[in-house]
């Protein structure tokens, strides 16, 4: 049986109640989003609250955390409520489209580490493939209602599968939306990518995106200087 919490520097966060555990994902996304001259944020699919944690912990900001998951949302108000940031962190059981339809307030910062698995192999459990699938909240929804959402100098970040760059690329289009910054992120020296951190503005950026890349192992368990830069915060033991 796996265990029921995970510990960080300054919060805990149980996934006991949560189809999605603790997974570098949502720590790189969590590290890597821009949050300066935020005052609001809002965290999209929250789960286990863990990156609306992180952002409050590297921020002064009010962060909404929203769901479509009543247990998710449960789970992340327990780890929300034990942790330093309770005050400034309020946690909402919503699906995207009835929060962004509903919401008189606009966003300096949003951040989704959404369900990206497109037309895959679903397992037995309902809530994980809630988590995991786009069946509830595709991309382009996530975009369009993020887009609605945003204020005008804010940004959306997010944490994508690397195979759907293109796709990104196409949503960005559509939705009247500008790529500011991109890194790749590579699980070991000379593997392919497999995620992508997205930044995106309303308005377009005064000069080109910055691109750059980022590998997490040099070996086994043997983490790089930069990842450990990106995450020593966080981790215990970074």
């Amino acid at each position: 049986m796996s265990n029921p919490f995970f510990q960080f520097k300054q919060f805990t966060i149980r996934h006991d109640k949560c189809a999605m555990k603790v997974g570098t994902d949502g720590v790189l996304l969590g590290a890597w989003a821009g949050t300066d001259s935020c005052n609001r944020i809002l965290d999209i699919g929250t789960g286990t609250g863990l990156i609306a944690l992180m952002l409050a912990q590297r921020s002064p900001a009010i962060i909404d955390a929203i769901d479509i998951d009543a247990d998710a949302c449960l789970q992340a108000q327990e780890n929300v409520v034990f942790s330093p940031f309770a005050e400034r962190i309020q946690v909402r059981h919503s699906a995207l489209a009835d929060f962004a339809q509903a919401a008189t307030d606009r966003y300096d910062l949003i951040v989704s580490n959404p369900p990206y698995f497109v037309d895959s192999l679903k397992c037995p459990d309902r809530q994980r493939n809630t988590a995991r699938h786009t069946d509830t909240l595709t991309l382009e929804d996530l975009l369009q209602d993020s887009r609605k959402l945003l204020a005008s100098q804010g940004r959306i970040a997010l944490i994508l599968p690397y195979d759907q760059k293109e796709r990104l690329t196409d949503c960005i289009r559509t939705y009247q939306l500008f790529l500011s910054k991109e890194t790749s992120v590579i699980p070991v020296p000379g593997a392919q990518p497999k995620r992508l951190l997205a930044e995106l503005t309303a308005d377009q950026p005064a000069s080109p995106a910055s691109s750059d890349r980022l590998i997490l192992e040099i070996a086994r368990h043997q983490y790089t200087d930069e990842y450990i830069r990106l995450t020593k915060d966080f981790y215990l033991k970074m």
